[in-house]
């Protein structure tokens, strides 16, 4: 068995496979400071609560884009777990080229994103993670990253209302009924949820316009992914394991 993390802004999503198999999953907080042990425990905590013993596992693999976590969150897992921890960046085999301007600078949770987009649904394949940020990335038939596009996801766009407008509230981010809101609360729901569906669609439609590639297979990830995907033609897969699946075949692929 292996444990594969995935660190988001907000979140920390950890999973653990047996061979391809995704046994368990759960998730913790990533804004919260933490020391080495407090990590050690908690995980080691959340995987005895799974009914899986930490001393089965064979390995682990990190995806990070919070650089002040790590430190903490490697050596928690070195002590509690006994892995050495693989951490997903620069050098490793990905089975993908990017042929962006800065390849260094694209983030892992989009280069794991990629990886599991391409080996699960091959190329041309655009890729969405509904996350902290909304990501649009583009991978062609021969494995090529060649574009991506970065938004504020819906959460970063509904606390920029409720913290910036005096007199509008922190709402849960839902369809409302009707688009045609009568009061604040689904006034914002409508503007959030069917102003997310509008982007996504026009970027979707940029994107085969741009680059010239009609069949390009559109596929969703991320917490939000599955509201936006249920209400809209142009994305054709939602996938909620995406991101856990890409850290699986990364570990295999750079098993020594």
């Amino acid at each position: 068995m292996i444990l594969v993390i995935d660190v988001g802004n907000t979140n920390m999503t950890l999973g653990v496979y047996e061979g391809k198999e995704l046994k368990a999953t759960f998730r913790m907080t990533t804004k919260t400071p933490r020391t080495s042990d407090e990590y050690g425990v908690m995980i080691t905590q959340l995987l005895e609560n799974k009914g899986i013993d930490p001393k089965m596992l064979e390995g682990s693999i990190v995806a990070s884009v919070v650089p002040d976590v790590m430190h903490s969150l490697m050596s928690g897992l070195v002590r509690y777990t006994g892995t050495k921890p693989v951490n997903v960046g620069p050098g490793m085999k990905t089975g993908i080229r990017i042929l962006t301007e800065d390849p260094r600078a694209i983030g892992a949770d989009r280069i794991v994103d990629a990886v599991a987009a391409y080996e699960k649904y091959k190329g041309p394949v655009l890729v969405l993670d509904f996350g902290t940020a909304t990501t649009y990335d583009l991978i062609t038939e021969k494995g090529e990253f060649t574009a991506g596009i970065t938004a504020p996801g819906i959460r970063i766009s509904s606390e920029a209302l409720w913290t910036q407008a005096a007199k509008l509230p922190n709402i849960e981010i839902r369809k409302p009924k009707s688009i045609l809101a009568q009061e604040t609360i689904s006034s914002m729901q409508a503007g959030l949820v069917y102003g997310q569906i509008g982007q996504t669609e026009y970027i979707i439609r940029k994107v085969k316009e741009e680059s010239g590639i009609e069949n390009i297979k559109v596929v969703a990830t991320g917490g939000l992914g599955r509201l936006i995907a249920d209400e809209t033609d142009s994305i054709d897969i939602y996938d909620s394991s995406l991101t856990l699946d890409g850290l699986r075949i990364l570990y295999d692929k750079n098993r020594r």
